[in-house]
């Protein structure tokens, strides 16, 4: 009877055994298959239970479990938020970007800091980094390190096919760097002081494609909260980006020389623009997002010291733009050379915006710009169906274009903008700016031109 027991006991003990194998298999090739395909993982709803747990840093000297996940913790990082853990990330991110499918863990709990750092690719694909706990930089310019810059803090470089993604937080500790004398809103009536005036970029992604940021909290960058720079197929999904209205040059996301770009299902409230669209962008689709207080949505600024820019194909959609000082934007220095065609807004709702559609050609930062015969080329702009109220100190609607380079084909249809307070509506403004009614909207548009001006004829519209 006892042998029979204990042979029993043997047996059950062995098929406990075997389910976990065949479990932890099971979790692992799900895990692999989910990550070789990124843009999958919209589609995941729940963390796998139970989770993986940590593996000893002592075990072995790949510091990593049998399921592919790299916990920054094993690689030394402590997560007090005053050590320095940047080369446990280091490590962490060398380690895994030469694993298949791998995935970075910044666990729930812990707060990392870390110094300005580049991620340097390629690896060897479907890279996941994955924020639970909370990550941050030195606490202002006087803990940054003097050898280390101070135009970027987090930067990938050359990645291909990564997730960026979590329910963790970013917090960028802007403050500090906000307040240097050097910044607009630190003098007298919005003037400068000397000194140096370098903000990092919180998160960069720069020569990358294939791209996914999803989930995370991100708050307080010094400057840009993300910015992709000569990226390809970015995906941006369910974010949270937040920093007081008055902090200098805060912006949610930017994009330069980048092209096939989701932006979705976000919120943005921030110092800037929510979004802002620089040169050599095309093929953008931004839908529901909540953006402001703010600037709004903008294209530009474009065109700066005489460059030559190009945008086309982008739509902002399904959105609402709140107490913000822009809605909808498109902003271009004179001088510039260039294109930006085929824009849609559609289907936004404004709630007391100050500048609800503005075309400003004009765009200067002091008063000492002069009108010159260049200029960007605005053209195939539609809004459609943009409702809500306005801010009386500014008029709903701004169509300034260049006085040699008129806007051509601008298109309105079911617009509907009334001031938030009193019951006087402003005229729309126009200068040079040809285009038709497709509907009538309120406030009545009867500035725009008919036709297309001659003098485009002979411009750079085509070099695009």
């Amino acid at each position: 009877m006892k042998y029979s027991l204990v042979t029993i006991l043997v047996f059950c003990i062995s098929l406990v055994c075997f389910f976990l194998s065949t479990q932890a298999r099971w979790h692992n090739h799900t895990k692999h298959k989910h990550i070789r395909h990124p843009h999958k993982l919209s589609n995941i709803s729940h963390p796998p239970s139970p989770a993986p747990a940590p593996s000893d840093p002592s075990n072995d000297g790949n510091s990593h479990d049998s399921t592919g996940l790299f916990d920054v913790r094993n690689f030394g990082a402590v997560g007090d938020g005053v050590a320095d853990d940047t080369e446990a990330f280091k490590m962490a991110w060398d380690t895994a970007c030469q694993s298949d499918s791998a995935v970075i863990l910044v666990p729930y709990g812990f707060s990392f800091m870390i110094q300005s750092t580049i991620f340097t690719g390629p690896c060897q694909g479907g890279l996941v980094f994955q924020i639970d706990g909370t990550l941050m930089p030195p606490d202002g310019p006087d803990s940054w390190p003097k050898n280390n810059s101070r135009r970027q803090w987090l930067v990938f470089y050359r990645i291909n096919e990564m997730s960026l993604q979590g329910g963790g937080l970013i917090d960028g500790r802007g403050e500090k760097w906000w307040n240097l004398p050097c910044k607009p809103h630190k003098g007298i009536n919005g003037t400068t002081l000397p000194g140096p005036c370098d903000s990092p970029i919180a998160i960069r992604f720069f020569m990358s494609s294939n791209l996914t940021v999803k989930g995370l909290k991100i708050k307080n960058g010094p400057q840009f909260h993300f910015r992709f720079d000569n990226c390809r197929n970015v995906h941006v999904e369910s974010i949270y980006i937040t920093a007081p209205a008055s902090s200098p040059n805060t912006d949610g996301i930017h994009i330069e020389n980048t092209n096939d770009v989701r932006i979705y299902n976000s919120v943005i409230s921030n110092g800037d623009d929510c979004v802002s669209i620089g040169s050599g962008c095309y093929d953008v689709d931004i839908r529901n997002i909540t953006c402001g207080p703010g600037h709004g949505i903008s294209i530009g600024s474009l065109g700066n010291h005489n460059t030559h820019a190009c945008v086309s194909n982008v739509t902002v959609r399904d959105s609402v733009i709140k107490a913000s000082d822009n809605g909808v934007r498109i902003k271009t220095w004179q001088g510039g050379s260039g294109a930006v065609s085929r824009i849609t807004f559609s289907n936004i709702h404004m709630d007391n915006v100050r500048n609800p559609i503005i075309v400003d050609q004009f765009y200067c930062l002091t008063k000492a710009c002069t009108n010159q015969t260049s200029a960007v080329f605005v053209s195939d702009i539609l809004y459609t169906n943009i409702k809500g109220t306005y801010d009386v100190r500014n008029r709903p609607m701004r169509f300034a274009c260049s006085d040699s380079v008129p806007c051509t084909n601008l298109t309105l249809s079911d617009v509907e903008l009334l001031p938030a307070q009193g019951d006087i509506v402003l005229d729309p403004f126009c200068w040079n700016a040809y285009g038709d009614l497709q509907t009538l909207t309120i406030p009545p548009v009867s500035c725009l031109l008919e036709g297309t001006p001659q003098s485009n004829l002979n411009n750079d519209k085509d070099s695009c």
